[in-house]
């Protein structure tokens, strides 16, 4: 396990749409708010819009809505796939149904240290690559783990993990957007092989998320305007 200056935290959920206006819509209806501005990702050629869900125990927490950009060219080509297993054909054939909770990333301070500890458990969580998109403050750049087949292991259960730059203390979507009354209350994490992802878990010091026996996925307890919400997720 590694030190707990370099420990893991939520930093925000992932759901992915087969377009950003049909993610918008099921955020509205869900919701019941519409999400905020996010940006574009010219390496992966996608974009998104962007909630608050911070809380105590989820201190920086946001919701990102994440779509496939049809107007623009990834700099990132193939055979190397998109984040998220968003070029995965089974997920994208399952966003027919509409917009899903399939994933979510967990911030550290020092990337390569957690990637090394969860290697030393026989998982290779991709490489570390840089990221960055625009905001209205500047650009906002970030260290990034994404596999050359994007995949995101443990059915979405292990997060992708993720190093900011020195920006971000300003410009972190977690401090910058605005409260709009929606709150991550808690976070289950589930998968058959329970025990391994407890493991890894342990193994980064992600904590405040609970790990049980089940099928891949998540559970996401949300506080919203309308009451509480769950968000699943679910094997694809």
């Amino acid at each position: 396990m590694i030190d707990q200056t370099a420990a893991a935290h939520v930093d925000h959920l992932v759901v992915t749409a087969a377009s950003l206006a049909e993610g918008v819509a099921w955020c509205e209806a869900v919701l019941g708010l519409t999400p905020g501005p996010g940006g574009a990702h010219p390496l992966m050629g996608t974009h998104n819009r962007l909630l608050r869900i911070g809380t105590p125990l989820f201190p920086r927490a946001y919701l990102e809505i994440v779509a496939v950009d049809p107007a623009a060219t990834p700099s990132r080509q193939p055979p190397l796939r998109r984040w998220f297993d968003m070029d995965d054909e089974i997920l994208r054939a399952s966003l027919a149904g509409g917009p899903r909770l399939a994933h979510f990333v967990a911030s550290v301070p020092d990337v390569q240290v957690v990637v090394a500890a969860l290697a030393a458990q026989g998982i290779d969580r991709g490489r570390v690559i840089d990221a960055s998109r625009m905001t209205p403050g500047g650009l906002l750049h970030w260290r990034i783990t994404v596999r050359d087949d994007g995949q995101r292991l443990f059915g979405g259960a292990l997060p992708t993990l993720i190093e900011w730059g020195e920006d971000a203390a300003a410009s972190h979507p977690g401090v910058t957007l605005p409260d709009c009354g929606l709150a991550l209350k808690s976070l289950r994490l589930s998968h058959p092989q329970a025990a391994a992802l407890q493991a890894a878990c342990e193994a980064i010091a992600l904590t405040a998320v609970s790990v049980e026996p089940g099928d891949a996925g998540l559970r996401a307890e949300l506080q919203t305007p309308r009451g509480p919400v769950t968000l699943v997720s679910g094997p694809c």
